[in-house]
């Protein structure tokens, strides 16, 4: 039985009466809550709209669609993410790109988007992996230059700061995950934040059907009021049960990343000293809300990153290997033709994701270092 998971949401009693008083209310799904929650995350990045949506993957669905990316279109974006990443952007009939990622940060290379621009290009996707902002002045440089557009993947990265700016307030489109490993979670949804008001209202029609009205306006309208479908649009509508959980989700947020915070920093001190292993790297341009933490074991380390994991798990402690590679994932070999990215394919055999968590006491920290420097050693 494992021991120590490698993440575990933070839910309370409040999140259990916020979900009660939506259920006994008879409204659940698109509704007022879900006005809510978008309202404070707009407060909180400091964004002028936001859309919320059934995922993150579905939120960079529409961000892609609602600027007129689709088929014959590039999109530049790392291999070293979630496959969520890439996907969203085929299913916007578009094609991805992958660039090389910085050895120290593992994210986009700005030193490797341009030699991957062409007339076809119409985007620039970033991600902030596990929480760490890309460098996005570098990034934006490159796009006004090449007049594309910026989408930011910050599945991970919700409270994190690029030079004291938050993330979600930089880039055309911003996109957030509110599943389970997150800062934050209503169980499964994402956002989109932009200043775009054109974009953003596109997001919302596509959102529900390419309905010009939403259930909630109809409902509350004193006239009756009929919808037209101007757009093709899609089910990717966030509830009021789920936006219930993450208004009560937001109150707690700056208590999740100061404990993340604490804990990666010791993970850092303690692990660091280990000949054998890198802590992660965080420039100064960067607050990190450390969604998770990644270690890397250097070449000369005495066992392999899979045979780690494997000891770790014989002890009860659950880890995961740091991001996949997409353009080494089968579909991806199969369909498009091969691409060298030698430091995403050196990050992908090196590191490991190590539990991080709200609720991880001292003594469960503890647990996870002691093993891996006995085991590293």
């Amino acid at each position: 039985m494992i021991k120590i998971p490698v993440a575990k949401p933070f839910l309370g009693e409040e999140e259990a009466e916020a979900v009660r008083e939506v259920l006994l209310s008879g409204w659940v799904t698109q509704g007022k809550k879900v006005e809510e929650f978008e309202g404070i995350i707009c407060q909180y990045v400091g964004a002028k709209y936001a859309v919320a949506t059934s995922s993150c993957t579905t939120a960079l669905h529409l961000s892609l669609l609602s600027l007129g990316i689709g088929a014959g279109d590039e999109v530049i974006l790392p291999s070293y993410t979630f496959i969520a990443t890439a996907n969203a952007v085929l299913h916007a009939g578009a094609r991805p790109i992958f660039a090389d990622i910085d050895s120290k940060t593992y994210n986009l290379d700005p030193g490797k988007i341009e030699e991957k621009i062409t007339p076809r290009t119409k985007a620039i996707l970033p991600v902030h992996q596990v929480g760490l902002p890309c460098d996005m002045e570098e990034i934006i440089k490159i796009a006004k230059k090449h007049n594309l557009y910026v989408i930011e993947d910050a599945a991970c990265a919700l409270g994190s700061k690029y030079k004291d700016k938050m993330i979600g307030s930089i880039g055309d489109v911003t996109c957030f995950s509110f599943h389970p490993r997150k800062p934050i979670t209503t169980g499964e949804g994402g956002v989109i934040t932009t200043d775009l008001p054109d974009i953003a209202e596109k997001c919302r029609v596509m959102r529900s059907h390419g309905a010009s009205v939403s259930d909630l306006e109809r409902h509350v309208a004193s006239r009756i009021v009929f919808e037209k479908y101007t757009e093709l649009g899609y089910n990717y509508r966030l509830t009021d049960i789920q936006a219930a959980v993450g208004i009560q989700q937001m109150k707690k947020l700056e208590k999740f990343i100061e404990k993340r915070r604490y804990l990666s920093e010791r993970y850092t001190r303690l692990l660091g000293k280990n000949e054998f292993l890198i802590p992660p790297h965080v420039p100064s341009y960067a607050f990190h809300n450390f969604q998770s933490y990644i270690l890397r074991l250097k070449e000369n380390a005495p066992i392999s990153r899979d045979e780690l994991m494997g000891k770790l798990l014989d002890k009860g402690i659950a880890t995961r290997r740091g991001v996949m590679a997409i353009h080494l994932e089968p579909y991806y070999v199969e369909n498009f033709a091969s691409v060298s990215l030698p430091e995403t394919e050196k990050a992908l055999n090196t590191t490991i994701i190590l539990p991080l968590y709200t609720q991880m006491t001292q003594e469960e920290q503890d647990y996870v270092i002691e093993n891996i420097s006995r085991i590293c050693a």
